[in-house]
């Protein structure tokens, strides 16, 4: 059984940094893409950015490209989303997701996480 854990969520203020974890397990993830999600309260879940082995990264993200980075350890089964210079609008749940290809639906994802809360402070 697949199982998507996250971790690395918190409180942090306007101009921090946070790098959030997500480790895999329940098989072999080398060929599947995890991705990174958020959602805001009363808003809907949007795509952050997503990284596999075939393609690389990808950033859905227009306001965090040049903040956030995503890397990999497939050694770890885990991947990760560095966060830098956040601001009060990056402030969400985050989901860590897993699909066989990179994609910015949320309905395409086969595997989902159970989300860390990133709070960012004015």
């Amino acid at each position: 059984q697949v199982q998507l854990v996250e971790s690395g969520g918190g409180l942090v203020q306007a101009g921090g940094s946070l790098r959030l974890s997500c480790a895999a397990s329940g098989r072999s993830f080398s060929s599947y893409a995890m991705g990174w999600f958020r959602q805001a309260p009363g808003k809907e879940r949007e795509a952050v950015s997503c990284t596999s082995g075939r393609n690389g990264p990808v950033y859905y993200l227009n306001s965090a490209k040049g903040r956030f980075t995503i890397s990999s350890d497939s050694a770890k089964n885990t991947v990760y989303l560095q966060m830098d210079s956040l601001k009060p609008e990056d402030t969400a749940m985050y989901y860590c997701a897993l699909n066989g290809l990179c994609s910015p639906d949320p309905s395409d994802q086969a595997h989902w996480g159970q989300g860390t809360q990133v709070t960012v402070s004015s």
